[in-house]
Protein backbone atom coordinates (compact mmCIF):
# COMPACT_ATOMS: atom_id res chain seq x y z
CA UNK A 1 0.00 0.00 0.00
CA UNK A 2 2.10 3.67 -1.32
CA UNK A 3 0.17 6.29 0.61
CA UNK A 4 0.82 9.80 -0.81
CA UNK A 5 0.08 13.15 0.06
CA UNK A 6 -2.63 13.62 -2.59
CA UNK A 7 -4.21 10.34 -1.47
CA UNK A 8 -4.05 11.45 2.28
CA UNK A 9 -5.82 14.86 1.47
CA UNK A 10 -8.44 12.95 -0.48
CA UNK A 11 -9.37 10.65 2.30
CA UNK A 12 -10.01 13.17 4.72
CA UNK A 13 -13.61 14.31 2.87
CA UNK A 14 -14.42 10.45 3.68
CA UNK A 15 -14.70 11.37 7.24
CA UNK A 16 -17.14 9.41 9.98
CA UNK A 17 -17.88 9.52 13.43
CA UNK A 18 -18.14 6.19 13.69
CA UNK A 19 -14.69 4.77 15.58
CA UNK A 20 -12.99 1.68 14.17
CA UNK A 21 -13.53 -1.18 16.76
CA UNK A 22 -9.85 -1.36 18.98
CA UNK A 23 -10.47 -4.73 20.72
CA UNK A 24 -8.24 -3.59 23.66
CA UNK A 25 -9.23 -1.27 26.26
CA UNK A 26 -8.36 2.09 26.04
CA UNK A 27 -6.67 4.17 28.64
CA UNK A 28 -6.42 8.10 29.10
CA UNK A 29 -2.54 9.27 29.23
CA UNK A 30 -3.43 12.06 31.35
CA UNK A 31 -7.24 11.76 32.58
CA UNK A 32 -7.31 15.12 33.86
CA UNK A 33 -6.55 16.34 30.18
CA UNK A 34 -3.14 16.70 28.35
CA UNK A 35 -1.19 19.97 28.56
CA UNK A 36 -1.39 21.69 25.36
CA UNK A 37 -4.70 20.50 24.89
CA UNK A 38 -6.68 22.82 27.07
CA UNK A 39 -9.80 23.99 25.74
CA UNK A 40 -9.87 21.74 22.97
CA UNK A 41 -12.62 19.61 23.22
CA UNK A 42 -13.65 18.32 19.65
CA UNK A 43 -14.21 14.80 18.56
CA UNK A 44 -11.85 12.57 17.10
CA UNK A 45 -12.75 12.10 13.35
CA UNK A 46 -12.65 8.43 11.22
CA UNK A 47 -12.05 7.64 7.59
CA UNK A 48 -13.94 4.38 7.16
CA UNK A 49 -12.08 1.35 5.54
CA UNK A 50 -13.19 0.99 2.45
CA UNK A 51 -12.62 4.81 1.09
CA UNK A 52 -10.04 4.20 -0.66
CA UNK A 53 -8.94 1.18 1.41
CA UNK A 54 -9.87 -1.05 3.60
CA UNK A 55 -7.78 0.18 6.17
CA UNK A 56 -8.78 2.82 9.01
CA UNK A 57 -7.89 6.55 10.27
CA UNK A 58 -8.32 8.55 13.17
CA UNK A 59 -7.59 12.36 12.97
CA UNK A 60 -8.28 15.23 15.24
CA UNK A 61 -6.60 13.90 18.59
CA UNK A 62 -7.04 16.15 21.86
CA UNK A 63 -7.46 13.65 24.41
CA UNK A 64 -4.45 11.36 23.25
CA UNK A 65 -3.97 7.57 24.79
CA UNK A 66 -2.97 4.20 24.48
CA UNK A 67 -4.85 0.82 23.96
CA UNK A 68 -3.91 -2.19 25.36
CA UNK A 69 -2.84 -5.71 23.54
CA UNK A 70 -1.42 -8.41 26.24
CA UNK A 71 -0.25 -11.94 25.31
CA UNK A 72 -1.61 -14.29 27.20
CA UNK A 73 0.07 -15.02 30.26
CA UNK A 74 1.65 -18.83 29.19
CA UNK A 75 3.26 -16.59 26.08
CA UNK A 76 4.30 -13.49 27.91
CA UNK A 77 7.74 -12.19 28.03
CA UNK A 78 7.61 -9.43 30.09
CA UNK A 79 8.83 -6.96 26.93
CA UNK A 80 6.85 -4.38 25.60
CA UNK A 81 6.51 -1.85 23.01
CA UNK A 82 4.30 1.90 23.11
CA UNK A 83 3.33 1.44 19.08
CA UNK A 84 3.11 4.55 16.93
CA UNK A 85 0.78 4.81 13.64
CA UNK A 86 1.93 6.43 10.89
CA UNK A 87 -0.40 9.08 8.50
CA UNK A 88 2.16 11.69 7.78
CA UNK A 89 0.77 13.78 11.02
CA UNK A 90 -2.71 14.03 9.48
CA UNK A 91 -4.18 11.11 10.82
CA UNK A 92 -3.48 8.00 12.50
CA UNK A 93 -3.72 4.25 10.30
CA UNK A 94 -4.87 2.10 13.71
CA UNK A 95 -5.15 -0.88 11.95
CA UNK A 96 -2.28 -1.53 10.12
CA UNK A 97 0.40 0.12 11.82
CA UNK A 98 -1.39 -0.65 15.18
CA UNK A 99 -3.77 -3.32 16.21
CA UNK A 100 -2.73 -5.87 13.34
CA UNK A 101 0.85 -5.00 14.67
CA UNK A 102 0.22 -5.27 18.36
CA UNK A 103 -1.72 -9.16 17.23
CA UNK A 104 1.67 -10.04 16.03
CA UNK A 105 3.95 -8.69 18.94
CA UNK A 106 1.05 -10.51 21.01
CA UNK A 107 1.88 -13.76 19.02
CA UNK A 108 5.67 -13.47 20.02
CA UNK A 109 4.97 -13.00 23.92
CA UNK A 110 5.11 -8.95 23.99
CA UNK A 111 2.64 -6.54 24.79
CA UNK A 112 1.53 -3.70 22.79
CA UNK A 113 0.13 -0.59 23.47
CA UNK A 114 -1.23 1.53 20.61
CA UNK A 115 -0.62 5.05 20.58
CA UNK A 116 -3.27 7.61 19.71
CA UNK A 117 -1.01 10.51 19.97
CA UNK A 118 -1.80 14.13 19.19
CA UNK A 119 -1.42 15.48 15.17
CA UNK A 120 0.96 18.17 13.82
CA UNK A 121 -0.37 18.42 10.34
CA UNK A 122 -4.40 17.43 11.42
CA UNK A 123 -6.76 20.37 9.73
CA UNK A 124 -6.17 23.27 11.82
CA UNK A 125 -4.06 21.92 14.39
CA UNK A 126 -1.96 23.96 16.61
CA UNK A 127 0.14 21.08 18.03
CA UNK A 128 3.82 20.10 17.07
CA UNK A 129 5.27 16.56 16.39
CA UNK A 130 8.63 17.79 18.51
CA UNK A 131 6.13 19.12 21.39
CA UNK A 132 2.97 17.62 21.94
CA UNK A 133 3.34 14.14 19.57
CA UNK A 134 6.59 13.50 21.25
CA UNK A 135 5.05 14.47 25.02
CA UNK A 136 2.38 11.65 24.13
CA UNK A 137 4.69 8.78 23.34
CA UNK A 138 7.19 10.02 26.78
CA UNK A 139 3.88 9.88 28.72
CA UNK A 140 2.60 6.44 26.86
CA UNK A 141 6.32 5.03 28.18
CA UNK A 142 6.07 6.20 31.44
CA UNK A 143 2.32 4.80 32.03
CA UNK A 144 3.39 1.67 30.95
CA UNK A 145 6.30 1.26 33.44
CA UNK A 146 4.36 2.78 36.19
CA UNK A 147 1.25 -0.25 35.39
CA UNK A 148 3.84 -2.64 34.65
CA UNK A 149 2.82 -5.34 37.62
CA UNK A 150 -0.38 -4.90 36.60
CA UNK A 151 0.42 -6.14 32.51
CA UNK A 152 2.61 -8.30 33.76
CA UNK A 153 5.35 -6.33 31.72
CA UNK A 154 9.10 -5.19 32.58
CA UNK A 155 9.68 -1.97 33.50
CA UNK A 156 13.35 -2.45 32.47
CA UNK A 157 12.03 -4.05 28.64
CA UNK A 158 9.97 -1.44 27.63
CA UNK A 159 10.43 0.07 23.82
CA UNK A 160 9.32 2.06 21.25
CA UNK A 161 7.68 0.83 17.85
CA UNK A 162 6.69 3.57 15.08
CA UNK A 163 6.08 3.77 11.25
CA UNK A 164 6.62 6.10 8.68
CA UNK A 165 5.95 9.61 10.66
CA UNK A 166 5.18 7.57 13.94
CA UNK A 167 8.87 6.12 13.20
CA UNK A 168 9.79 9.97 13.30
CA UNK A 169 8.00 10.06 17.01
CA UNK A 170 9.96 7.00 18.38
CA UNK A 171 13.35 8.14 16.82
CA UNK A 172 12.49 11.52 18.87
CA UNK A 173 12.02 9.09 21.65
CA UNK A 174 14.74 7.42 21.89
CA UNK A 175 16.80 10.50 21.62
CA UNK A 176 15.00 13.02 23.65
CA UNK A 177 14.18 11.38 27.37
CA UNK A 178 14.82 11.71 31.03
CA UNK A 179 15.19 9.28 34.04
CA UNK A 180 11.92 10.76 35.73
CA UNK A 181 10.77 13.99 37.09
CA UNK A 182 11.44 13.49 40.68
CA UNK A 183 10.12 16.72 41.71
CA UNK A 184 6.82 16.01 40.19
CA UNK A 185 3.49 15.53 42.11
CA UNK A 186 2.51 13.40 39.42
CA UNK A 187 3.76 9.87 40.11
CA UNK A 188 3.71 8.88 36.45
CA UNK A 189 5.85 11.43 35.61
CA UNK A 190 8.15 10.64 38.47
CA UNK A 191 9.36 7.37 35.73
CA UNK A 192 11.40 7.09 33.51
CA UNK A 193 10.77 7.69 29.44
CA UNK A 194 13.59 6.27 27.78
CA UNK A 195 12.87 3.45 26.00
CA UNK A 196 14.63 0.11 26.53
CA UNK A 197 15.22 -0.39 22.46
CA UNK A 198 13.21 1.40 19.41
CA UNK A 199 12.05 -0.24 16.15
CA UNK A 200 12.14 2.39 13.57
CA UNK A 201 10.08 1.24 10.50
CA UNK A 202 10.38 3.56 7.72
CA UNK A 203 10.82 6.24 9.34
CA UNK A 204 10.06 9.96 8.16
CA UNK A 205 11.34 13.26 9.13
CA UNK A 206 14.76 11.81 10.52
CA UNK A 207 18.65 12.00 9.63
CA UNK A 208 22.18 12.08 11.01
CA UNK A 209 20.70 15.31 12.41
CA UNK A 210 18.01 13.50 14.64
CA UNK A 211 20.69 11.51 16.88
CA UNK A 212 21.17 13.93 19.35
CA UNK A 213 20.81 11.97 22.50
CA UNK A 214 22.86 9.82 24.54
CA UNK A 215 22.21 6.55 25.75
CA UNK A 216 20.82 5.94 22.70
CA UNK A 217 19.17 2.11 23.32
CA UNK A 218 19.82 -0.45 20.70
CA UNK A 219 17.36 0.17 17.52
CA UNK A 220 16.24 -1.47 14.87
CA UNK A 221 15.33 -0.36 11.39
CA UNK A 222 13.83 -1.55 8.10
CA UNK A 223 12.63 -0.17 5.07
CA UNK A 224 12.24 -0.79 0.76
CA UNK A 225 14.73 0.81 -1.44
CA UNK A 226 12.21 2.01 -3.71
CA UNK A 227 11.12 4.13 -0.62
CA UNK A 228 11.88 7.52 -0.92
CA UNK A 229 12.59 7.49 2.55
CA UNK A 230 15.02 4.59 2.70
CA UNK A 231 17.82 7.07 1.99
CA UNK A 232 17.34 9.00 5.27
CA UNK A 233 17.08 5.56 7.01
CA UNK A 234 20.76 4.38 6.11
CA UNK A 235 21.63 8.05 7.15
CA UNK A 236 20.41 7.62 10.37
CA UNK A 237 21.55 3.95 10.68
CA UNK A 238 24.97 4.88 9.61
CA UNK A 239 24.72 7.98 12.60
CA UNK A 240 23.44 5.39 15.10
CA UNK A 241 27.04 2.95 13.97
CA UNK A 242 29.28 6.35 14.52
CA UNK A 243 27.54 6.49 17.95
CA UNK A 244 28.31 3.17 18.54
CA UNK A 245 24.44 2.15 19.20
CA UNK A 246 23.59 -1.31 18.64
CA UNK A 247 22.10 -0.98 15.56
CA UNK A 248 20.51 -3.31 13.06
CA UNK A 249 18.72 -2.22 9.62
CA UNK A 250 16.91 -4.11 6.59
CA UNK A 251 16.36 -2.65 2.93
CA UNK A 252 14.21 -4.60 0.84
CA UNK A 253 14.22 -4.45 -2.62
CA UNK A 254 10.58 -3.40 -2.89
CA UNK A 255 7.86 -2.39 -1.23
CA UNK A 256 7.38 1.06 -2.01
CA UNK A 257 5.75 2.99 1.45
CA UNK A 258 3.26 2.16 3.87
CA UNK A 259 3.49 -1.48 3.90
CA UNK A 260 2.09 -1.89 7.86
CA UNK A 261 1.67 -5.35 9.50
CA UNK A 262 2.87 -6.76 5.75
CA UNK A 263 1.57 -10.62 4.74
CA UNK A 264 -1.97 -9.46 6.04
CA UNK A 265 -2.62 -7.57 2.96
CA UNK A 266 -2.79 -9.41 -0.57
CA UNK A 267 -0.50 -7.15 -2.52
CA UNK A 268 1.84 -8.04 -0.40
CA UNK A 269 1.32 -11.66 0.65
CA UNK A 270 4.99 -13.56 0.21
CA UNK A 271 6.99 -10.13 -0.71
CA UNK A 272 10.28 -10.33 1.46
CA UNK A 273 9.62 -7.40 3.63
CA UNK A 274 7.03 -9.77 5.29
CA UNK A 275 9.29 -11.31 6.62
CA UNK A 276 10.18 -8.31 8.98
CA UNK A 277 8.45 -9.39 12.12
CA UNK A 278 10.61 -12.85 12.04
CA UNK A 279 13.71 -10.66 11.50
CA UNK A 280 12.47 -8.56 14.66
CA UNK A 281 12.16 -11.45 16.94
CA UNK A 282 15.69 -12.44 16.18
CA UNK A 283 17.41 -9.52 16.89
CA UNK A 284 15.34 -9.27 20.08
CA UNK A 285 15.96 -12.35 21.32
CA UNK A 286 19.89 -12.13 20.13
CA UNK A 287 19.86 -9.08 22.45
CA UNK A 288 17.81 -11.06 25.40
CA UNK A 289 14.91 -9.09 24.86
CA UNK A 290 12.40 -12.27 24.88
CA UNK A 291 13.91 -14.16 27.53
CA UNK A 292 10.79 -15.06 30.17
CA UNK A 293 11.88 -13.39 33.87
Amino acid sequence: MKLCCSLAVAMLCFASDAPYPMKGPSVLLWPEGAPGSEGKTGAERWIEGGTPDRFHRVTDIHRPSITVYLPPAEKATGAAFVVCPGGGHRYLVVDLEGEFVANKLNEMGVAAFVLKSRLANAEGSTYKAEVESLADVQRALRVVRSRAQEWRVDAGRVGVMGFSAGGHLAALAENRFDAGKPESADAVERVSSRPDFAVLAYPGGISAATLTGKEIPPTFLFVNNDDRLSAASGEYYLALQKAKVDAELHVFRRGGHGVGMTGRTVEFEGMPEARWPELLRAWMEDLGFLKRK
